[in-house]
């Protein structure tokens, strides 16, 4: 018999109630030191005073108004994205797989309103992940994702990951953009060099095409800047934000150039959730901590800490760890045994982290983590690891 909950999840078997700071509660009363972060979306940790405030303030005054009337807090969210990135305009949504939806309509409309409707192509890359929707899954184009939901959208093609020689071969008069993640989170915490992000630029430059950049995991503060994009200089045409920047609310945006973003006038784009008072108030408070230089510092000198320490795991665990990869605070251990043993014994640390593609952990711990909770962290790591290296017998 189904369960009333649609069976779509693999789920673990445990349930929280309660949550602070790094930490999760269980309904029985154990604590998990939690390294997901509800997979980089609890960006300021679980009930940050300041967020908490925020929703309590704006739930005791307005809940929904619909996009048919001004909001204010979205217009506060907004000049505030503005103001502290590229864009000059921005479109709330509530998820990321909403977000790129937008990215591909508004790229599509961009070469249509400029007379050259042919130009609806968009390339991709192996290993993205753009979200569940129909057209999500066609740009990223694996398998695993679009097995059983064909016919797929057409219009997207997906290049090997990192072949220079393919994106220039693929990129022609039928190409309306590129699509891409600074660092792929699902993918494996696969980090595009920065010589990677400007050569695309420059591409996209020479042929017309625009550059849409997926920060829905590695932005809002991850990398150690506002943008991950920002380490390489250049700047995206589109962008796709969702995850960190309601900080646990259900939230995300598009932000976009005012050229990129010209042909999507009144009518031709909308949400009845996107943008309401509830989630753009905690963005706004959100955007004001993760912008701040300060905290960024912080979240620097947090991964050089984290990262040390598991460094020392790789070299003290060779039969389970290969690598550390990553950036700020989207890091992962490339594992050897399966990564899905690691994340069991991490259970068995009460310790929670996120299996991703390439047989990979990630760590995806809140930006603002205790010092004493990376140690403790890397302890229960190490326990873990040690249990997975015992011989048998």
């Amino acid at each position: 018999m189904i369960s009333p909950v649609l069976p779509t999840y693999n789920r673990a078997p445990l349930s929280f109630v309660k949550g602070e700071g790094s930490w999760l509660t269980t309904e029985s009363g154990e604590r998990y030191l939690d390294l997901g972060a509800g997979i980089a979306v609890n960006a300021l940790g679980h009930a940050n005073p300041a967020l908490v405030a925020a929703l309590t303030e704006q739930a005791g005054q307005l809940w929904h108004v619909s996009n048919l009337y001004q909001i204010p807090q979205q217009q506060k969210l907004a000049e505030l994205l503005v103001e502290n990135t590229f864009a000059d305009t921005v479109f709330f949504t509530n998820s990321g797989t909403e977000a790129a939806e937008l990215a591909i309509k508004m790229a599509r409309k961009y070469w249509y309103d400029k007379g050259q409707p042919e130009r609806i192509e968009i390339l991709t890359f192996g290993g993205a992940f753009h979200g569940r929707s129909t057209g999500a899954i066609a740009a990223a184009g694996s398998e695993k994702m679009t097995k059983g939901f064909g016919p797929l959208m057409p219009g997207f093609k997906t290049l090997p990951f990192g072949d220079h020689d393919a994106l220039r071969a693929a990129l022609t008069d039928k190409t309306a953009a590129v699509m891409v993640e600074p660092i792929q989170g699902e993918g494996g915490i696969r980090v595009l060099p920065d010589a990677c992000l400007k050569g695309l630029r420059d591409l996209c430059d020479q042929t017309g095409a625009l550059m849409i950049l997926d920060e829905v995991q590695c932005g809002m503060g991850r990398s150690g800047r506002l943008f991950a994009h920002e380490w390489s200089g250049v700047t995206p045409d589109i962008m796709m934000v969702a995850k960190g920047i309601g900080g646990g609310f259900p939230l995300g945006a598009v932000l976009a150039t005012e050229n990129a973003a010209s042909g999507m006038v009144a009518g031709t784009h909308g949400s009845t959730y996107g943008g309401n008072p509830l989630g753009c108030a905690v963005g706004v408070a959100v955007m004001s901590a993760v912008s701040d230089p300060a905290f960024l510092a912080e979240v620097n000198r947090k991964s050089a800490l984290f990262r040390q320490g598991l460094e020392g795991l790789v070299a003290s665990h060779p039969q389970v760890f290969e690598a550390v990869r990553g950036a700020g605070l989207i890091l992962g251990l490339k594992c050897v045994v399966p990564n899905t043993d690691v994340v069991k014994a991490a259970y068995g640390q009460n310790l929670l982290t996120v299996p991703a593609a390439d047989n990979v952990l990630r760590l995806l711990p809140a930006l603002n983590i205790e010092d004493a909770d990376i140690a403790e962290a890397l302890a229960r790591l190490d326990r873990a690891a040690a249990s997975l290296s015992q011989p048998a017998g």
